[in-house]
């Protein structure tokens, strides 16, 4: 059976540890035939990476903090100097400070708000100015967001308006780099257990629901996301831009 991704250079940033989404989809990424790129936030993390990965084919592992424009100027660089065409970027960056999880919306703080903005939205821009060039032959640019973009999920606050954001820069980037034959789309994940949806209170009880609620009756599991992804990636999504696909056991249909 014929690799969905054979001959294909991806770049996927925003592994932290095994259970990222990114590190699912950067798994199957591999198993389809890729030659993956990781990127790195730090030299510990860069250690992580590499020992996560080790069974993966991996190109190139390059750091990018994606708030540095030097860094991501590098990036650009380093991507040209493996003298291949990119086809594929997965941008699964997302930051906000804790307590702006925690408490009102309405108490977000000016820094808070703009942190979440620029790490969790912004970085879509900046890594796309910084690959685009690099995929000479058209390609994949995708991001990962989440329902509570459109609606409101309690204790999500801030990162809910950043991802709402971080929605409209992909339409608009779809808009811009279809002439480059570069489609642009986000994947809407439902509720997963990574490390950084722990970090919303109560958490937990929104699993449940999902379990009572969703059409499927259960809650998503993170391959599912990854071969989402892979079809995203692959010649089978060729005709997809400006989208958002839900992966989230159907939940986005429901009301109250």
């Amino acid at each position: 059976m014929p690799k969905l991704l054979e001959g294909k250079l991806a770049l996927v940033s925003g592994i932290a540890n095994k259970w990222s989404l990114a590190y699912s989809i950067a798994q199957a990424f591999s198993r389809e035939g890729a030659s993956l790129v990781l990127t790195y936030l730090g030299d510990r993390q860069k250690d992580s990476i590499v020992e996560l990965s080790k069974d993966f084919n991996v190109a190139a592992t390059l750091p990018c903090d994606v708030t540095k424009d030097e860094e991501l100027a590098a990036l650009t660089e380093s991507l040209r100097d493996l003298n291949r065409p990119l086809h594929a970027v997965v941008h699964s960056l997302a930051f906000a400070n804790r307590e702006d999880l925690t408490r009102p919306f309405v108490e977000t703080s000016r820094s808070g708000f703009l942190l979440a903005q620029d790490v969790s939205a912004y970085s879509l821009v900046a890594m796309a100015r910084a690959t685009a060039p690099i995929m000479s032959e058209g390609g994949s640019l995708m991001t990962l967001t989440y329902l509570g973009s459109t609606r409101v999920v309690t204790n999500y606050n801030v990162m809910g308006v950043a991802k709402a954001s971080l929605e409209a820069a992909m339409r608009y980037l779809a808009s811009e780099l279809g002439a480059q034959k570069i489609r642009v789309n986000a994947i809407s994940a439902g509720p997963i257990k990574t490390a950084s949806a722990r970090a919303i209170k109560d958490f937990s009880t929104i699993l449940d629901t999902i379990q009572e609620r969703a059409p499927l009756r259960r809650n998503t599991d993170p391959a599912e996301v990854a071969d989402t992804a892979v079809f995203l990636a692959s010649d089978l999504g060729r005709g997809v831009t400006g989208n958002i696909v839900f992966v989230d056991a159907g939940m986005q249909v429901m009301g109250f």
